[in-house]
């Protein structure tokens, strides 16, 4: 079937758009967007991917569902539109870059930025039902996205992955760690941030490896 994914990626993920899972998932989510609020919207589900072509994804960072609050969500892990408050995970990602950087946190949580730069901010799951986290798991998507994750790890060499917390940790168990730079920690949550998500210097580490790497630092 024909899927609007950017041209970049629909070379490599072509192969999953026909597959049973796929046309299940397909049906599922357009009868959810029918019938129920469901975020993002639809126009923005692969957001990620027209942001980052698959030959200029430098770092992956892997979360696992969409905001599913009011106007959050929009296309990219760890999020928010510009306007938003920043959720508490996403504060804390910030306070580690200033940790370690020195910079003072933005005034928007909106990451378009990174994945302008190279960062893929890839969700797990890339749809949810308003205020019902994980509502859409386990129908699909993250077959799909594992498909994302072993394409790039497959045929790509250098990429940096950010791996924060046991789902992401498990979830990149595909990754070729002889090919890639894999970064794990704690999850910025705050219920696990103090747990050694703080003072992990991934974000300086990535930096380090793509310079030595011969690849442009990202900007956060």
């Amino acid at each position: 079937m024909d899927v609007k994914i950017a041209p970049s990626w629909k070379e490599h993920l072509s192969a999953e758009f026909s597959k049973p899972y796929f046309l299940s998932l397909v049906d599922f989510v357009k009868t959810e967007y029918s019938n129920q609020t469901v975020y993002p919207p639809g126009k923005e589900i692969f957001r990620a991917f027209d942001l980052t072509t698959f030959e200029d994804v430098k770092v992956v960072i892997l979360g696992q569902d969409p905001y599913h609050g009011p106007n959050q969500a929009n296309g990219l892990a760890f999020s928010v539109r510009d306007g938003i408050r920043m959720p508490p995970s996403l504060v804390n990602i910030f306070k580690e870059i200033k940790n370690e950087f020195g910079k003072e946190l933005p005034p928007s949580g909106n990451l378009e930025r990174w994945a302008e730069q190279g960062v893929l901010l890839l969700n797990a799951t890339l749809t949810v039902r308003a205020r019902q986290a994980g509502s859409h798991q386990k129908k699909g998507w993250e077959e799909f996205t594992d498909a994302v994750i072993r394409h790039i790890s497959e045929e790509r060499e250098n990429v940096v992955f950010m791996l924060w917390g046991a789902y992401a940790q498990k979830k990149g168990s595909i990754i070729d760690e002889d090919k890639h730079f894999v970064l794990k920690s704690p999850h910025p949550s705050p219920f696990s941030a103090d747990r050694g998500f703080f003072g992990n210097n991934h974000f300086k580490k990535a930096n380090e490896y793509l310079s030595d790497k011969g690849k442009g630092e990202i900007e956060w």
